[in-house]
């Protein structure tokens, strides 16, 4: 009888979807890493081709090369994980060595978890801005009040002072200055500017800030995603016009973009993130210091921004705030950081039970009225403390491995050894085991339980004793101990 190999390293599930075969009158399974050209294959982002999904080679190649070592957090969906996988799913022409290391610095980092907090703010507003627009219109038109429009005011402020926070973070990059200076446009003796690389790098960046955010808005809403994103960073008029985006009225524009926003001829037009910066409120002045210093004042709106943006993602269910997939467990995501349903239905969550936001739905609280003249009369003290935030700093060696993505996918598909679990068990304690020796364990074992059974004379252990520890035979009797 022939012996058949069974492979322990390849899964034993295969991705790809099912069809029916009209000529053959079956079903025919099509592999995902077949669909070179099909649409379920690449997403296109900005001209450019994301993977929409991943074969099983290419699975298990980044869950052992590129998924981050184990943290105290490494059981939680945190900013790095989204990231990992963008970088992962993005075309190689992205992959060069100052823009992998231009996506760990520290003030990127703080660009892309403000979009986090304002695009989760912003679909809310616009699933709110769709719904008002089928209340208003047809035969059972509602009428609009007075406390309606002071409402949409009010949301439309709150919109606004995560936009400021989002360009001041951004500014600190643009600026060029301390570490963000090796990426700034302009060569600093000759000042020339190098103006065809800044292009692509620029675009570069949006297209990626564009896929980490959808992936953790849970893959919902893209083109909304896409359209904000490239009228923040560019303007309207660097817009495309395209079937799939919405189209918001006048008054739906000024709720969605704000008071600052102006258009102007492109010659002299500015981003709407750097027009946020041009006219801010007296009240709003502590929000440019928020994460730099502890806010101390009376304003609540500045503290509950405050604390969204200082709390990690890995803790957010300790504030019962919700920012996409941050800090979900990771046992209820797949690899690609798709929600598990069948997962989340053994957890018994429920309306009354659900720390993580995932039965119950983010919503918009209604604010009081007359809360934007209160905010005035709003007082703010002396600072006395300073944040300050710790990034996991990124290595030489770390930038070169993804770097080499196309390079290590090559070998590993040419017949490298991709580890199972037990493998890669086995190779960590062959490798980096270290601890105390055997005879040292068991010396200290005595004499922790002479110190337990408080005796007065402990007779220490012999070298034929400790031998037949060592063997498992060691039984009642072996040792003698006087009281």
């Amino acid at each position: 009888m022939k012996r058949v190999h069974v492979d322990n390293y390849a899964p034993k599930y295969y991705s790809g979807k099912w069809s029916w075969d009209s000529e053959k009158d079956c079903l025919n399974f099509q592999a995902h890493n077949d669909l070179e050209d099909a649409r379920e294959r690449y997403i296109i982002t900005n001209g450019y081709k994301f993977l929409r999904t991943i074969d099983q080679e290419e699975e298990l190649i980044f869950r052992q090369e590129y998924v981050r070592a184990k943290t105290n957090t490494s059981d939680t969906v945190v900013q790095r994980d989204i990231r990992d996988l963008v970088l992962f799913l993005m075309p190689k022409e992205f992959l060069t060595y100052k823009f992998v290391e231009f996506m760990h610095e520290p003030a990127v980092q703080s660009v892309l978890h403000a979009l986090i907090l304002y695009f989760e703010y912003y679909l809310r507003l616009v699933e709110f801005v769709l719904i008002r627009r089928d209340e208003l219109s047809g035969q059972m038109a509602q009428i609009q009040s007075a406390q309606t429009t002071e409402m949409k005011k009010t949301y439309s402020v709150y919109l606004s002072h995560l936009r400021i926070l989002l360009a001041r973070n951004y500014c600190e990059v643009i600026k060029g200055e301390g570490v963000m200076a090796k990426y700034y446009h302009m060569k600093p003796i000759s000042n020339i500017s190098a103006t065809i690389h800044d292009k692509y790098f620029h675009e570069h960046f949006l297209a990626v800030a564009i896929q980490i955010v959808w992936i953790c808005m849970h893959r919902r809403a893209y083109f909304v995603i896409e359209m904000e994103m490239n009228r923040l960073f560019r303007s309207e008029h660097f817009v495309s016009v395209r079937p799939e985006y919405l189209e918001f009225t006048e008054a739906e524009r000024s709720l969605l973009y704000g008071r600052n926003s102006r258009n102007l001829n492109y010659r002299v037009q500015i981003s709407p993130l750097v027009q946020e910066l041009e006219h801010v409120a007296m009240e709003d002045l502590p929000i440019l210091w928020i994460g730099k210093r502890k806010y101390r004042g009376t304003d609540p709106r500045i503290a509950q921004l405050e604390v969204e943006y200082v709390v990690p993602g890995s803790q957010l269910r300790l504030i019962d705030i919700s920012h996409g997939i941050l800090g979900h467990p990771k046992k209820l995501y797949n690899t690609l950081l798709n929600l598990d349903w069948p997962a989340v239905r053994f957890l018994n969550f429920s309306e009354h039970y659900d720390p993580y936001h995932i039965i119950r739905r983010n919503h918009l609280d209604i604010p009081k009225l007359g809360e934007l003249q209160m905010r005035k009369m709003c007082e703010s003290y002396e600072h006395f403390y300073e944040i300050f935030h710790f990034f996991e700093p990124v290595t030489h060696s770390q930038i070169c491995k993804w770097v080499k993505r196309e390079i290590n996918i090559a070998y590993f598909r040419s017949g490298g050894l991709l580890t199972n679990v037990v493998s890669r068990c086995e190779n960590e304690l062959a490798s980096t085991f270290e601890g105390q020796a055997v005879d040292k364990i068991i010396a200290n074992y005595f004499k922790l339980v002479s110190n337990i059974r408080k005796v007065d004379y402990f007779e220490s252990p012999r070298a034929s004793d400790i031998s037949a520890l060592k063997k498992g035979i060691f039984g009642k009797g072996s040792y003698k101990a006087s009281l």
